[in-house]
This record gives C-alpha cells, structure tokens and sequence, in this order.
C-alpha cells in the first residue's frame, strides 16, 4: 500500500511562550521552537503501522520553507520512507484551500492508496484534509481513531461520536483519512535514526513543477484572510492562574476543590 502523510512544521507550544505581535497581526515568531504538528505526528505512526502489517510504502509531504525539512527528516527517522518538500514563494499566505490545492498537485504526480492528514494543525481550522479530498474527488472520513486495513479495496475507519459511542465506516481505497489524536502512541525518534537520515536527499518541488501558476496559491489566490490576533479580554469572575505548569496545577486543582469540583 502506498501511503502519503501530509505534515506541517508549527511552533511547539510546549516549549515556547507564544505572544502577539503590538500591531496583532501574527504571533512574534523571533526565536520560537519548532516542531510537527501533533495531530500529523499520529498520522504518520499510523501510516508506518499499516506498512508494515500490510507492506507498501510511506512519504511525508510538507509545504513550507526550507526549514520545514527538517520535520520531514523527523517522520523519516520515525520510520517513513520518502520525503517531499514543497517550496517556492509563491505559495507564501495561502489559506486552507491553497494549502490543498498545491497538495492535489503533488499527489496527482504519485499513485497512492491512502492520503493521510492530521485531524487539524495550528491554525485549528481543520479544513485541508476534506478540502483535498473534494478537490481529488475521493471519499474522506475526519477525526479518525481507528482504521483497519484488509486484503480488499476498501477499508474499515472508526471515528468516536457523541457519548463516546465508536462510528464504523467503510470506504473504498483510494481515499483521504483527517487523524484523530490517540489513534495510536507514535514511537521515539532517538539521535541515531536522525543521523540516519541526514543526508538522505529530500526532492523539492516548486509551483513550475507542479503545473502551478502563481495567481492560483499564495496570498493573491487566498479567500480567507487572517486580520487580527488578540488575547480575549477577561471577563467577570474569571481567574489568571500564574505561575509554572506545576503550580498552575495545584492551584487549579485547590480552586475544584473550594468550588466542590473535586472531593
């Protein structure tokens, strides 16, 4: 089974104390750590677990810059086969549906089975993995935890629905998969798979090569415009627990407690 897993390279929450520009109009991103998007982290173990029940074939695909290699370079390491970067300025400010279409044209170039996104990325829009879809004519299941993989054309996908009650579908292959978060537990990357990678060549493709013209990705092409960036004024009641995570825990859990929340 050949298998595409559509990453992305955004901030690491967790490392990074992600504040708004003074004039709102993006994050300040001097000095920030990167890493992949969880969601697309557990798309690719999951793509690395069907191969290798079923055999076949995984490539991690990015668009970005040049240091968005270096999250393709991480899912090889993990255990992908391939990696592809997508790179060129004109796709500098393109919106979810740029993002797809420079996608379709990628996967368009290849012959794959199964194309898998995450569930979501930093954005939190979650709309490339269906806009891909509708736009290469495919079926799409979002929020999958579960997918199983027979002999046959088709396969079978789980997605958990209201109280916490688990949905089965079938779908037929070729299809476009969003991957829910705790589908799996994606495996450590340690430094000698990285070193292992490291001078693997990673093919990049750019607008021309991809049969792209310029006006139909990037911010020209984009119906969605991003205008403001703002922390949300706190309102009445509310509470700003300061200090560290372990000290923001214990007060919280303390505040549950007064509150009867907790026994």
């Amino acid at each position: 089974m050949e298998i595409l897993v559509c990453v992305k390279r955004v901030p690491d929450t967790a490392e990074n104390e992600i504040e708004i520009k003074g004039d709102g109009t993006d994050i300040e991103r001097d000095d920030l750590v990167y890493s992949v998007n969880e969601w697309d982290n557990y798309a690719t173990e999951e793509a690395i677990q069907i191969r290798d029940n079923v055999g076949g074939s995984v490539t991690v695909v990015t668009v970005g810059d040049d240091e968005a290699e270096e999250v393709l370079r991480r899912q090889m390491a993990m255990g992908a086969d391939k990696g592809i970067l997508l790179s060129d300025d004109a796709f500098e400010g393109s919106d979810g549906r740029g993002i797809a279409t420079i996608l379709k044209a990628i996967v368009k170039k290849g012959s794959y089975d199964l194309i898998l996104t995450g569930a979501q990325a930093d954005d939190g829009a979650a709309q490339v993995g269906g806009m891909l879809a509708a736009m290469l004519d495919l079926p799409y299941a979002s929020l999958v935890n579960k997918v199983d993989v027979g002999s046959g054309k088709t396969i079978k996908v789980g997605r958990e629905i209201e109280g916490g009650n688990q949905e089965m579908s079938e779908i037929e292959l070729p299809c476009v998969l969003s991957i829910q978060t705790g589908i799996n537990e994606p495996r450590y990357v340690g430094i000698r798979g990285i070193r292992k990678v490291a001078s693997v060549e990673i093919p990049t493709h750019g607008a021309g090569d991809l049969g792209l013209s310029a006006d139909s990705v990037g911010t020209g092409a984009a119906r969605v415009k991003r205008v403001d960036y703002f922390t949300p004024e706190m309102g009445a009641g509310a509470e700003i627990l300061e200090g560290s995570i372990e000290e923001k825990i214990d007060k919280l859990i303390e505040l549950l407690k007064a509150k009867g929340g907790l026994k």
